[in-house]
């Protein structure tokens, strides 16, 4: 299984580095049946991100003939205060320091990234994963009306609002499309995935590895609905 970690200026980079290092390790314990690598829709270049201009190198492009799996992180950023809206400096395509999330995901609509996520949703062969605004990515796009999905729990009224089905957990599987919760969220997406499509072993091996114990229950649209509590 070939899984590529879609970087975009702006993005958060624990969204992005807990799943790659989750899946990387997962990819040693398992003899290579899991390889990683962080991509962009344009191809191999710098990237800055949305934490103190931190910049990671994508060494390859979006390859859906080559990609089972993609896992898309949210944007950091600033959240601004309950009713706060950016000033139109914030949308004039240059990344700036401490820049609004909103606006951070929102320029992805302008790059080629939506119509690649849009063929990777339509393949029923591929994957899409998401950690924290990274499904908001998708949302706006128009990708997941009717679909069960998280996000950071500071855009589930924006995330509901696309037509998604929101839900408050931190993991949520609705088949080809797995999403996660907030940043941390990252190392549970990651544990979670590498248990369905490998194995509960290789999983347990890198929790332990990585220290770490995933939290919740993975949500799933299966089994009764549960009345009030």
């Amino acid at each position: 299984m070939h899984i590529q970690v879609v970087l975009f200026d702006g993005f958060d980079p624990l969204d992005a580095i807990a799943p790659y290092e989750v899946l990387y390790a997962g990819g040693t314990a398992s003899d290579g049946a899991v390889t990683v690598e962080l991509v962009t829709a344009e191809g191999p270049r710098e990237v800055v991100s949305g934490t103190g201009g931190l910049v990671l190198r994508a060494d390859g492009a979006l390859d859906l003939e080559r990609a089972d799996m993609l896992v898309v992180p949210g944007a950091s950023g600033r959240v601004g205060e309950p009713g706060e809206v950016p000033d139109e400096e914030a949308s004039d395509g240059e990344w700036k320091q401490d820049e609004f999330i909103p606006v951070l995901l929102g320029r992805t609509l302008d790059t080629g990234l939506p119509a690649l996520l849009k063929q990777a949703m339509d393949d029923p062969d591929i994957t899409v994963a998401t950690v924290c605004g990274g499904s908001l990515v998708l949302a706006l796009a128009g990708l997941l009306e009717g679909r069960h999905a998280t996000t950071h729990h500071m855009g589930l009224d924006m995330l509901d609002a696309t037509g998604a089905h929101a839900v408050r957990a931190r993991i949520v599987d609705d088949g080809d499309l797995v999403t996660g919760a907030g940043v941390t969220s990252g190392l549970d997406l990651g544990l979670y995935l590498l248990e369905r499509e490998v194995g509960p072993r290789v999983a347990h091996a890198v929790e332990e590895l990585f220290a770490h114990e995933r939290r919740g229950t993975v949500w799933r649209a299966q089994g009764p609905t549960p009345g009030a509590l």
